[in-house]
């Protein structure tokens, strides 16, 4: 493989874990402070959910993203803006009456599926720039679970500092309510720009 090969391997997976670093640093200013367990479960579902879609992009080139393609911006927008609307409007609870739980095993899921859409088309790329078996895209698809996984690593730490820094100063549930949106809409934008509704 070509040096320039691998930078676009690795630039494509920078690309791709820019989501997820985003969302990971709006949970770790609502986790306030270390929760391993759910911060590991991040770390390892953002990377897995970005190969898999990667790769059930690149298998189902022709059938499955097709099905999906005219709504995948909706549906990032919608889930991503559901979330985020929640965590607005549970900053302006009380912590007793508080509903939306950042370390649920669910959300976290979910925040995952939203993040990886995007992979579906990237593997689709993947069958017109020559690859023509799932062995020869092991490495891209092993590129981009290891950069999401890093990236949201970091996006959780940063996202700590950032909470103890400027606690009591804002809402970290408001924060990241924000940031969750502010990302669907980009995706949504993006898809408009490229392909229109």
């Amino acid at each position: 493989m070509q040096f320039t090969t691998h930078i676009e391997v690795w630039l494509m997976a920078l690309a791709l874990a820019m989501d997820c670093f985003a969302v990971s640093v709006a949970s770790g200013i609502i986790f306030k402070k270390p929760a391993w367990r759910p911060m590991i479960a991040i770390v390892l579902l953002f990377g897995l959910f970005q190969s898999m879609n990667t790769l059930l992009g690149y298998w189902g080139a022709s059938h499955i993203y097709s099905l999906i393609k005219s709504i995948d911006h909706w549906i990032a927008l919608g889930i991503l803006g559901i979330l985020g609307g929640r965590m607005i409007a549970e900053s302006f609870k009380s912590e007793e009456k508080k509903s939306f739980n950042p370390r649920s095993y669910k959300v976290i899921v979910t925040l995952a599926i939203a993040t990886s859409i995007d992979a579906l088309a990237v593997g689709i790329s993947y069958t017109c720039m020559g690859y023509s078996s799932i062995g020869e895209l092991a490495y891209p698809i092993a590129a981009i679970g290891i950069t999401s996984s890093a990236m949201s690593a970091m996006g959780l730490y940063l996202g700590l500092r950032f909470c103890k820094r400027f606690a009591g100063k804002m809402r970290a549930e408001m924060c990241g309510g924000v940031i969750l949106i502010a990302i669907g809409i980009k995706i949504f934008v993006e898809h408009i720009c490229m392909h229109g509704i």
